[in-house]
């Protein structure tokens, strides 16, 4: 069965306030696979995978984002599947 996938680009102060940690238990809620890493450019970077409906649901949550943070854009790019089962924290990307 095919999945539905795509990329989140989260901007803001979404770095060291526990976004990838709080974006994993968000998207394990909503019976997602994937992942989430944070980008030398400060930006929050997520693959997120399953059903449409948890996807939109995900980026609707990802614009407020755990206390401490503060995001100004969350951008949704479609993508493909990548395979994932469950959802990790990955490196940062530099």
């Amino acid at each position: 069965m095919a999945r539905d996938a795509q990329r989140l680009l989260v901007s803001g102060r979404v770095q060291g306030v526990g976004f990838r940690w709080w974006l994993t238990g968000e998207a394990v809620a909503l019976g997602l696979a994937g992942w989430v890493r944070n980008l030398g450019d400060g930006r929050v970077e997520a693959l997120a995978i399953g059903e449409a409906s948890a996807l939109d649901r995900l980026a609707a949550i990802c614009e407020s984002g755990p206390p401490g943070a503060r995001v100004d854009a969350v951008e949704r790019i479609a993508a493909d599947d990548d395979g994932s089962r469950g959802f990790e924290q990955k490196p940062t990307r530099i």
